[in-house]
């Protein structure tokens, strides 16, 4: 099994964040949440370029990751 670590998810939404998609993922990883989170406003400033209303981020581990993108690939 893999070493647990997150990355940070920066998400373009919609007036009011609404219809989130992921517009890019940080190349950095977290060895935990709380490293992640404190980097949050630093990354949403460097991404301030994306033509979305509304720009947020999203800490997600790597294992979350893996699951969804199973969950994507079965359903299509």
């Amino acid at each position: 099994m893999e070493p647990l670590f997150y990355v940070m998810a920066i998400m373009g939404c919609g007036d009011a964040a609404a219809m989130c998609e992921e517009a890019r993922v940080e190349p950095a990883r977290y060895e935990n949440v709380a490293q992640c989170r404190s980097a949050m406003e630093a990354s949403l400033i460097r991404n301030a370029d994306l033509a979305y209303p509304t720009i947020l981020a999203n800490c997600q581990s790597n294992r979350e990751r893996l699951a969804r993108g199973r969950d994507q690939r079965a359903a299509g």
